[in-house]
């Protein structure tokens, strides 16, 4: 420590920082680097999640999306497994 404050002319010598990657096996020299894409989406969920209301015009449209859809879906698979999926498949529903 002495040696490189005596090499350095007095001058501090700054360290980068050792940091973990949500403390996994992964070290500090592995350069990651920041996914755009993934930035970005962060960034306009951020902005969603701080602009939604709920009001009486969005609510049929959460319905919709949320609980109908969704079980349409798991009907019409269900239904198409019952039909056509095999044995395995017949006591489903």
């Amino acid at each position: 420590m002495l040696n490189n404050a005596v090499r350095c002319g007095g001058r501090s010598v700054g360290r980068r920082s050792q940091r973990s990657f949500g403390s996994g096996p992964f070290s500090h020299k592995m350069g990651a680097k920041p996914n755009k894409f993934a930035e970005e989406w962060n960034g306009r969920r951020e902005i969603t999640e701080l602009s939604f209301n709920l009001s009486r015009k969005n609510v049929p449209n959460l319905i919709l999306t949320c609980v109908i859809l969704p079980y349409g879906v798991y009907k019409a698979t269900s239904y198409e497994l019952h039909e056509t999926g095999g044995p395995k498949f017949q006591d489903t529903c």
